[in-house]
């Protein structure tokens, strides 16, 4: 893609005019991007992938050796006991350097291609640049890709020119030259080599374009700028304030992702987020799990209340289909049965039950009455009885389960069937 503005005809020079990789810097890249192997055969002889050299392990520790150091080339080898001959690896490498005022990541893949009892081949392309300028602002130099699963596939004879930015350009490398060049404005911010397992693309455009990056880094506060590090790093606005409170208390943040669910819990009970006692917790986790109790109880509060509500509403509409059986009830000297005659004795129903009575609005079915079978002041089971068929058509206990005297109240209402036939003629 051409350079369209200032800003991209600006990098698309300077990158035309980087060094090419050194041999000192393909040669670090070469040795420590990837996991060595020492080959072991069935007769104990070891042979380094790296540099073909060959010799016989020390006797019964050769069986046992998981890692060791090639006497040859000194590279560190994972001893891995195969037949296999041949073994080709992918992986990508950064330099950070300064090309005029930007901060330049320059991406490369290597691939190594090594062979039992040969020096390993390996081959190195440059596939991406990143220019980041002192205010953050950056663009993308690449090659092209085509379209495939496998991120290490790139046309890698193609030019390195302006591209729009996309997601295989975003690269975790397997290793960094050591020597890093870095802007003015970086060293400022306070960087000095690590990234802290954040994308270093993330890292420098964060700490350029925002001065809270800068801050949190300096604070220690290294979990907190892994977790809002990049993009989406105005996702931390909500949550600013508190964190500088924390800063002053030199509380750090252990788990972001708990304390950030903590704070948004104190916000919605209206708490002040910037009171230290409550957004420096003793015990973090102990506080999240008593403030989710919480919501979880007016949650709660607010289902009942809702369900109050409906019933209400469904109480003329309930009074219309099924005032002509109120009142109905009949017993067998233990067991008594009566009809439920109200929206809200429905609703306690299934509350003291557990089941669903109410919540499925059976009440509502035009087809069916709902009675209540019970000893002295304890609910048994719940009837639901058809009005067409004129039998039992469900009869639920506590959690939808039977009590030992299922069959008792479904004969009961059954044998007293006629109650109800003489109230439906009526």
């Amino acid at each position: 893609m051409k350079p369209k503005n200032k800003f991209q005809k600006q990098i698309f020079e300077l990158s035309k005019k980087l060094p090419p990789i050194t041999e000192v810097q393909q040669e670090w890249a070469f040795k420590n991007c990837f996991e060595h192997i020492g080959r072991k055969s069935a007769k104990g002889i070891i042979t380094c992938l790296h540099c073909g050299h060959t010799w016989k392990g020390n006797g019964h520790l050769a069986d046992t050796l998981l890692d060791t150091e090639c006497p040859a080339c000194s590279v560190k080898l994972i001893i891995s006991n195969t037949r296999k001959r041949t073994f080709k690896k992918s992986e990508y490498y950064c330099i950070v350097t300064v090309r005029g005022s930007f901060q330049v990541l320059r991406f490369f893949l290597i691939q190594s291609y090594a062979k039992a009892g040969q020096k390993a081949q390996y081959s190195i392309s440059e596939v991406v640049q990143r220019w980041i300028a002192p205010n953050g602002k950056y663009e993308t130099v690449a090659k092209t890709r085509p379209t495939s699963y496998y991120v290490d596939t790139w046309t890698c004879n193609s030019e390195l020119e302006i591209r729009p930015e996309r997601e295989h350009h975003y690269i975790n490398p397997s290793g960094v030259y050591p020597r890093q060049q870095l802007i003015p404005e970086l060293k400022r911010c306070g960087y000095k080599g690590d990234c802290f397992g954040i994308n270093f693309f993330d890292l420098f455009c964060t700490l350029l374009s925002d001065s809270r990056a800068e801050t949190l880094q300096k604070a220690g506060q290294i979990n907190v700028l892994k977790y809002f590090a990049g993009k989406n790093f105005h996702r931390i606005d909500s949550y600013w304030a508190s964190l500088k409170i924390c800063i002053r208390n030199h509380y750090q943040i252990g788990d972001v992702s708990i304390w950030r669910d903590y704070l948004d819990l104190l916000r919605f009970f209206g708490k002040d987020l910037h009171n230290a006692k409550y957004v420096c917790p003793a015990d973090l986790n102990a506080e999240h799990d008593r403030y989710v109790s919480q919501k979880r109880k007016w949650q709660e509060r607010q289902k009942r209340e809702k369900a109050k509500k409906k019933a209400l509403e469904d109480e003329t509409r309930f009074n219309e289909m099924k005032s002509r059986f109120f009142g109905i009830q009949f017993t067998d000297g233990l067991i008594q049965v009566r009809m439920l005659d109200s929206v809200e004795d429905i609703m306690i129903e299934g509350d003291i039950l557990h089941h669903c009575v109410f919540t499925n609005n059976y009440h509502l079915k035009p087809d069916s009455i709902i009675l209540s079978a019970y000893m002295g002041d304890n609910r048994l089971e719940t009837v639901e009885f058809s009005l067409t068929k004129f039998k039992v058509i469900q009869c639920r206990g506590i959690q939808n389960k039977n009590t030992e005297y299922h069959d008792r109240i479904i004969k009961l209402v059954e044998k007293n069937k006629n109650l109800i036939k003489k109230r439906l003629a009526a």
